[in-house]
C-alpha cells in the first residue's frame, strides 16, 4: 500500500507540468489554433525560471518570469498563425526548434548547477493546477466568454457575425496557453528537478498536445489524464530494477500514440475537435 501511495504522489508531481501545459493547449485549441510549439515554450520557461530563481533566490519569481517568457513566445506563434495566416503546424514546429535551440545556447553557463532555493514539488502548484482546471471548466461552459471562445473555434464566421473580434480572441487564447506552458516548464527546473539541464523537457511538450486531445478538450478531464500520464512516467523509472529501461522509457510515448490511434478510430464523436481547428480565418469568408 505504501508503494502505491508513493507512486501516486510521484504521479501527481510529474503530472503537474503536464496539467498546466494541457490546460493552456486546450484553451488555444478551443479558439481554433493548434500550437505545436509547447515543447519550445516549456524549455524556455524552464531555463528562465531557473536562471531568475538562482540569481534572485525566489523560485516563485522565476515561475512568474517563465509565464511571461512563455506568453511572449506564444505571441510570436499567434502573429504568424492569426495575423499572417500561415500554416499553424509549421509555425508551432519552428517555435519548438527555436525554443530548444535558444534555451540550449543561453543555458550553457548554467548546466548542471543545482538550484539553491528550490520550491517543494508538492507545494502550491499541484493543488493550484486542479483549482485552475475547475475555474477554466466553469469559464468554458458556463460564461459568455466561454461561449465566445468555443464559437471562435467552431465557427469563426458565426462569431464574427456576433460582433466578436476573432483575431483578438485567438491571440488571447494562444498567449494564455503559452503562459501556462511557461509555468509548466518552470516547475520542472525549480521544483521537480531543481537544476538546469539542456533538453530537460525531454518531449513532454508533445505529450501535452496529446493530452489535450485525450481529455477531449475538457479542462476537468485533463486532471485525470495528467495524473495517468504522470504515473506512467514515474513507473518508467521505478520499474527499471526489474525491466530493461529502454521499453519503459518508451512507455509514456507509446501510450500517447495508442491513445491518439484509439481516439481517431473509435472515438470520432466523443473526441470531436473544434470545427475550425488549424484553419486560418479571414474576415468576410464563410
Amino acid at each position: 500500500m505504501s508503494w502505491l501511495i508513493d507512486v501516486l504522489i510521484r504521479g501527481v508531481a510529474f503530472g503537474t507540468p503536464l496539467l498546466w501545459g494541457a490546460l493552456g493547449e486546450i484553451y488555444a485549441e478551443r479558439a481554433g489554433i493548434v500550437n505545436l510549439g509547447v515543447e519550445g515554450m516549456m524549455i524556455l520557461g524552464a531555463f528562465f525560471a531557473f536562471a531568475v530563481a538562482q540569481v534572485s533566490g525566489h523560485p516563485v519569481l522565476g515561475l512568474a518570469v517563465a509565464a511571461v517568457i512563455g506568453g511572449s513566445a506564444a505571441l510570436l506563434h499567434a502573429f504568424v498563425s492569426v495575423t499572417l495566416r500561415a500554416n499553424q503546424f509549421v509555425s508551432g514546429l519552428a517555435l519548438s526548434m527555436l525554443g530548444l535551440g535558444l534555451a540550449g545556447l543561453l543555458g550553457r553557463g548554467w548546466e548542471g548547477s543545482p538550484l539553491r532555493t528550490p520550491l517543494p514539488e508538492l507545494s502550491v502548484l499541484p493543488p493550484l493546477g486542479a483549482l485552475l482546471a475547475i475555474v477554466l471548466w466553469i469559464l468554458l461552459y458556463h460564461t459568455r466568454w466561454g461561449i465566445i471562445l468555443r464559437t471562435t473555434g467552431e465557427s469563426p464566421a458565426a462569431a464574427d457575425a456576433m460582433g466578436v473580434n476573432v483575431s483578438l480572441v485567438r491571440y488571447l487564447a494562444v498567449i494564455f496557453g503559452g503562459m501556462l506552458a511557461g509555468v509548466a516548464g518552470g516547475f520542472l527546473s525549480v521544483a521537480y528537478r531543481p537544476s538546469w539541464t539542456e533538453g530537460m523537457t525531454g518531449g513532454i511538450g508533445w505529450i501535452v498536445v496529446a493530452l489535450a486531445i485525450f481529455a477531449s478538450w475538457d479542462p476537468l478531464r485533463a486532471v485525470g489524464a495528467a495524473l495517468l500520464f504522470g504515473t506512467l512516467f514515474h513507473l518508467s523509472f521505478r520499474l527499471q530494477a526489474w525491466i530493461p529501461p529502454e521499453p519503459l522509457q518508451m512507455m509514456p510515448f507509446a501510450f500517447t500514440i495508442l491513445v491518439l490511434a484509439v481516439t481517431a478510430r473509435w472515438g470520432a464523436r466523443k473526441w470531436q475537435a473544434p470545427e475550425a481547428l488549424g484553419l486560418p480565418y479571414l474576415r468576410g469568408e464563410r
